[in-house]
């Protein structure tokens, strides 16, 4: 990886962000761009206002450089736009060229206390990027351990592989390949087992210990984070499931339900990426 950006609002679930993506840029070499995005105002008697808040927000960012570059080997860096907040981290993430997007989530009160907020949400609906989406109360480790790697008969489902590989080689993680049975067809569970196979192959070739499981049943997306929470993981790596529109801002329920509820870091990728390793491995 070269660059990692970091979605910033200054808040305990983008600190935690920050520390996730830390972890992972000191064992990929990436560096770090912090990124906050000031909304328009449309009234111009607050420019003064807001030019207080862009001054306020640019103390804060070099607060953090402070107390963070010394814990990140790479380069650490900020920048505070204005627009819309998905649209302008999208964007950024795209013009750097950027390796991954690491947003903060938080619940709201009510029946919706487990759903990530609207702008966590339609980054990872939009983005080109892989996403990672950290709980604001999820105990950030300086480590990952255990992948969790979902597998299902898509054709898609392995578009996901080369990023997690790439993680847990830079981590010596241990990667579990839950294959996913939705259906008691012969053919679907057929595909299911041999991508399983592809994937297991390409892990013991490159020496990374992995586990093979399975789930049987409906597309529940809350039995692969039951399965997340009991083997104690600290990754689970999923597709996004979403329309042709990258704007739609509709993602598939298994996708939806994973990132709205999951306690534990979830990595998405756009089905229409296939993310290459620096070994080069594509399935």
């Amino acid at each position: 990886m070269k660059e990692i950006v970091v979605a910033i609002d200054f808040s305990k679930g983008s600190l935690n962000a920050l520390k996730y993506a830390i972890a992972i840029a000191n064992k990929t070499g990436a560096d770090i761009m912090m990124v906050w995005v000031r909304k328009p105002s449309s009234n111009d008697s607050l420019y003064s206002v807001d030019k207080t808040i862009i001054e306020e927000a640019k103390k804060r960012f070099e607060s953090l450089v402070f107390d963070f570059k010394n814990k990140l080997k790479g380069k650490l860096s900020y920048k505070v736009l204005e627009g819309k907040v998905y649209k302008e981290i999208v964007n950024l993430a795209k013009y750097t060229e950027a390796d991954l997007i690491v947003s903060g989530t938080h619940g709201v009160s009510g029946y919706e206390k487990h759903w990530i907020g609207s702008n966590a949400y339609k980054i990872v609906a939009a983005s080109e990027c892989p996403v990672i989406t950290v709980r604001n109360n999820f105990n950030v480790r300086t480590t990952i351990k255990k992948i969790i790697l979902p597998i299902d008969d898509s054709v898609e489902t392995r578009h996901k592989v080369p990023f997690a590989f790439e993680i847990a080689k830079a981590f010596g993680a241990e990667v579990h390949i839950l294959s996913l049975f939705y259906s008691e067809n012969k053919d679907t569970v057929k595909k299911v087992i041999s991508y399983s196979k592809q994937v297991a192959e390409l892990l013991d070739n490159n020496n990374i210990k992995n586990i093979s499981d399975s789930i049987k049943g409906d597309k529940d997306p809350f039995k692969t984070i039951e399965y997340a929470e009991k083997v104690d993981a600290d990754l689970i790596v999923i597709m996004t499931e979403q329309d042709s529109s990258p704007l739609s801002f509709i993602l598939g329920r298994f996708a939806q339900e994973t990132v709205n509820h999951s306690p534990i870091p979830v990595l998405t990728v756009q089905p229409k990426e296939i993310y290459e390793s620096r070994s080069g491995i594509v399935l």
